[in-house]
This record gives C-alpha cells, sequence and structure tokens, in this order.
C-alpha cells in the first residue's frame, strides 16, 4: 500500500497551490509545507468538499474558519487512505463503493417510479371514490353545465318541443324508478350522426342523433339511457375528472370552488369529454342500468336487442365513432347482460303507447339551426 502521496497544500489565507508530500499514517495525514512546518490532520477532523466523482481531483480541508486544504489528483489516494486508517472515516468517500451508489441510485429510481406508478393506478382513484360523495351538487351542476355549453352548442340542439317530450318522457320514468336521487335529470340531443350519448355531472345527458337513429324502439332508447342514468347515480362522472383532473379540480371540487376556470370553463368541459371510464364503472351501470329497467317492468331484452344491433354496426363499420368503442367487448356486455335478465316478463311495461317512434327519433330532421357558426366538440366516450 503507498502511504507517500504527492499534492498541494493551501493555507486557507493565500490561492497559493504549494506542492507537498503527504503521509498516510492510522490515525492522521501527515505532510511537510513548503514554509518546514509538517501539520498533522486527525482523519476525524477531516472535511472533504470534493473528489466524489469520477475524474474529480480529491480535495480535504482542516480548520475553521479559514479552512487549510490539500489537493491530490490520484483518486486512489482516497483508498489507500481508507487502508490505511485504524479508525473508521466513513465521512470521507471510498471509492470503491462507487459502484454499489450507482446500483443504490438506480434502485431509488426505481422505487420512485414504481411509487408514481402506484400513486397513479392506485391512489389517485382511491382519492376520488372518496372525495365523489362530498363533492357539493352546486359544484356538480356548474361543471355539468359549463360543459354541456362546450359539448353540446346551441346551435346543435334538435329541439322540437313534441318530440323532445316524448324522450323526456323516458327520462322521466328512469327517474321516478329511483325517486331518493338529488339529481333532476335532463337529456339533449346533438346534430351530429356519431352514435354516442354520455352522461355528464349533476343529470346531464347527452344523445347524439347517430345513437338516436340507430335505436328501434322506445325501450331501446331506454336501456341507453338507463346505463348513463347509473353513471350520474353512481357519481362516475364526477370520479373519472376528479381522476384525470389537476390537483386544483380536486380542490375546487371539495371546497365548492366557482371561481377557478376548471369548475365551470372550458378546460373542465375539454376534460369532460375525454373522459373514459373504467371497465369497471361500464359494467357497473350495464348492470345497474338493467336493474333499473327490471324495476320499471320494462324488458331488458331491448337493452340488449339494441347491443345486438351495435355489435353488427362495429362489424360492418370498424371506423365508426361508436359509444361502444371505449366500453368493454360488446359480446361479453351481451352474454352477462343475457344471464342477468333472466326469463322475461309475462307483462312487460310498454314506454310511449301510441307514439310513432320513426317520427320521435327523427328530432333533428327538423331542427332549427342556429345563425351562429357550427362547433364541433371532441370526440367523447
Amino acid at each position: 500500500m503507498q502511504r507517500l502521496w504527492q499534492g498541494f497544500y493551501l493555507d486557507g489565507r493565500t490561492a497559493t497551490r504549494h506542492p507537498t508530500t503527504i503521509q498516510l499514517t492510522g490515525a492522521a495525514l501527515r505532510f511537510q509545507t513548503s514554509d518546514g512546518r509538517s501539520p498533522v490532520w486527525p482523519y476525524h477532523q477531516i472535511k472533504q468538499t470534493q473528489g466524489l466523482y469520477e475524474g474529480e481531483p480529491v480535495r480535504l480541508e482542516f480548520g475553521a474558519p479559514l479552512a487549510q486544504a490539500i489537493v491530490v489528483q490520484d483518486t486512489g489516494f482516497l483508498v489507500a487512505l481508507q487502508e490505511a486508517s485504524s479508525a473508521k472515516v466513513g465521512h470521507l468517500h471510498d471509492p470503491r463503493r462507487r459502484g454499489l451508489r450507482v446500483r443504490l441510485t438506480l434502485l431509488a429510481s426505481l422505487a420512485l417510479m414504481v411509487l408514481l406508478a402506484g400513486l397513479y393506478v392506485w391512489g389517485i382513484p382511491a382519492a376520488a371514490a372518496f372525495l365523489a360523495p362530498h363533492v357539493p351538487l352546486s359544484w356538480e351542476e356548474r361543471v355539468g353545465d359549463a360543459a354541456l355549453e362546450h359539448l353540446a352548442p346551441t346551435g346543435l340542439r334538435c329541439t322540437d318541443p313534441g318530440r323532445l317530450a316524448a324522450i323526456e318522457q323516458i327520462l322521466n320514468q328512469l327517474s321516478a324508478a329511483v325517486p331518493d336521487s338529488p339529481y333532476q335529470l335532463q337529456v339533449t340531443i346533438v346534430d351530429r350522426p356519431v352514435i354516442n350519448a354520455f352522461a355528464l355531472p349533476a343529470g346531464r345527458i347527452v344523445l347524439f342523433r347517430g345513437l338516436l337513429e340507430a335505436t328501434d324502439t322506445p325501450e331501446q332508447l331506454a336501456g341507453v339511457l338507463a346505463h348513463e342514468v347509473q353513471h350520474i347515480y353512481k357519481r362516475h362522472s364526477t370520479r373519472a375528472l376528479l381522476e384525470q383532473g389537476s390537483t386544483s379540480v380536486l380542490i375546487a371540487a371539495v371546497t365548492g370552488d366557482f371561481t377557478g376556470a376548471l369548475a365551470y370553463g372550458i378546460e373542465g368541459a375539454r376534460v369532460l369529454g375525454m373522459l373514459r371510464y373504467s371497465r369497471l364503472h361500464e359494467d357497473e351501470a350495464d348492470r345497474e342500468g338493467l336493474r333499473l329497467l327490471q324495476a320499471m317492468g320494462v324488458d331488458p331484452g331491448e337493452m340488449i336487442a339494441f347491443y345486438r344491433t351495435m355489435e353488427s354496426k362495429e362489424r360492418h363499420r370498424v371506423e365508426s365513432a361508436s359509444s361502444l368503442s371505449t366500453h368493454p367487448d360488446t359480446g361479453d356486455r351481451i352474454a352477462t347482460l343475457t344471464r342477468l335478465a333472466g326469463p322475461l316478463p309475462r307483462h312487460p311495461v310498454a314506454l310511449l303507447p301510441g307514439e310513432d317512434w320513426k317520427r320521435v327519433r327523427s328530432i333533428c330532421d327538423h331542427r332549427v339551426t342556429s345563425p351562429a357558426p357550427e362547433h364541433k366538440s371532441g370526440e367523447t366516450h
């Protein structure tokens, strides 16, 4: 083991570097200065300020407030110091542990990534599930109204009074089956050909013309609405907004803050328009929607029949913007709902008896257009 090393000594008062020979002993550093002195630096009083990284010279300091220093270019000096010392000098860097430090750093980085992934996958959804029931209804209404204005602009709404009243009657019958709900349900028909529908917070439901025209009976539309209604009753929209929004959304939602842009602005509408429910939420909306139809006495086979229609359209139009495109596999949904439906009711309730359904579902044929320029909403779920 090498015990004599060449380096430079700095007295702490000037910037002059004095060549010196450094001796390693069991308890201290000894070296000769150019003015004839022989300082002794006990290891436990030495502070290392450089030499932690590969290629960097070693700098050790001693004393205060004007610290003396020695500088050695060879980092092997630190290894020799560790071997020469008879006492623990863990406060001084040991280059032999540099590889371990790199591995520990990488391990810590990996652990942080796993932690962040766990927070994203489990932590944020758990927090949203906990907070959603405590969000004020008034805040949900503000968010729902703002999103409705952005995603269903007035100029694209189909508002024929008689036909809209017939559709609202179906929604009212669904609502009457859940009398303890705090939400006042409302439906808006948008003149766009995509087969899509989505639920907004506080009872707002948007139906696109393409979906409405794809139904063969009022009971099939009731199946679609029952699914969307359950998203509202289970507060899936609010939970998804909290999950996909920022921290400001969480704070604004819990406090009922109406002043934040995200609470009732375009940004909140954009987030709502891009919501993607989890598979668990979609399955829950299917199951509870079917039970809602059963509670009303409506034949649940109509809901299943509509899904079969959608399954057929998906096979023939792969690129269509189907309302089921972000949902679980349609075949699996049909199988699950068929199993839950059980035997058909002996005397199923008929919705809108005496109404010409083809006429009702064509509500957008006589839409009065607004002179305002058309605003295209983003693709939704």
